[in-house]
């Protein structure tokens, strides 16, 4: 009598089933195409930053935090954690995890800003899209590594693909906030001088709100450094299957020093462009 009535349940995961069965048998090529495509990028991105030398990376961090953070010493602080990375002998991982999340933030980037320019310039557009993003954000991120197994295998593709739905949300979301935060003054003057809608979004709105952007950019990185340990669980050779398997093995001082050195790497990204957004936030401001 205080059961829940068995004829009122929904079969969800039947049709979400059923759905996925669907789309692998009338897309599989189509999915097989986007893996290889995608796999050419990870491979190319991945042979650069091993190819890379170690004192041309440190000396990068070094110059890209001395000039986004204005303190010499502030360079030379970056360049020591990631230096760090490499006395832990994880340098070759630490360039690999770099390249799946390069990989992760490019395609982000590319989708998620025309998403958010879509948002801002259209209510109905942002009213269908809050909703996907909220359950993107709020979904479990394990929840993503089923489907994108079933469309690519195990590998670099899939933990990619996962890490892009994981990730995409807050660079749509400041994107579409940025542009939606300038100031009805200044599109009003714009087109009085005659500027399109186009000369208005790419000289004026976007430009105004590129902090905002910038912010997303920086935000969107983070939880894609985030989703290295989930990632690895599916095939990526990455720092985080060094903490996935010394959870395995219980071997807490090889976890202890993986997960270090993704906590320096997230350090060290996340002051590096969170740096470069507020310098243009100041000079947006004067």
């Amino acid at each position: 009598m205080f059961d829940f009535p068995e004829i009122l349940n929904i079969p969800l995961a039947e049709w979400v089933d059923n759905l996925m069965d669907w789309v692998l048998l009338h897309f599989g090529g189509f999915f097989d195409a986007i893996g290889k495509g995608l796999l050419k990028i990870l491979l190319l991105l991945d042979n650069f930053f091993t190819w890379l030398p170690w004192p041309v990376v440190l000396l990068t961090v070094a110059v890209l935090a001395w000039r986004a953070m204005g303190r010499w010493w502030h360079g030379l602080i970056m360049s020591g954690l990631f230096f760090i990375i490499g006395c832990f002998g994880y340098w070759e991982m630490a360039m690999s995890t770099l390249a799946i999340v390069a990989a992760a933030v490019i395609i982000s980037l590319v989708i998620g800003i025309p998403t958010g320019i879509l948002m801002a310039r259209s209510d109905a557009a942002e009213t269908m899209i809050k909703p996907i993003l909220d359950a993107m954000q709020t979904m479990p991120s394990f929840v993503y590594l089923i489907p994108a197994l079933m469309l690519f295998g195990l590998g670099k593709v899939p933990a990619v693909f996962a890490t892009i739905i994981y990730a995409i949300p807050p660079v749509i979301r400041l994107t579409n906030v940025g542009i939606r935060g300038v100031s009805k003054s200044v599109i009003e003057a714009a087109e009085a001088f005659g500027s399109s809608p186009n000369q208005i979004l790419f000289n004026v709105q976007l430009p105004l709100a590129f902090p905002s952007i910038m912010v997303g950019v920086n935000q969107t990185t983070m939880m894609a450094l985030a989703m290295v340990v989930i990632a690895s669980m599916i095939g990526a050779r990455t720092l985080g299957l060094e903490v996935l398997l010394a959870i395995n093995r219980i071997e807490v001082g090889r976890g202890f020093e993986a997960g270090l050195c993704i906590v320096l790497l997230a350090i060290i990204i996340d002051r590096i462009t969170h740096a470069f957004a507020a310098k243009q936030q100041q000079t947006r401001e004067m």
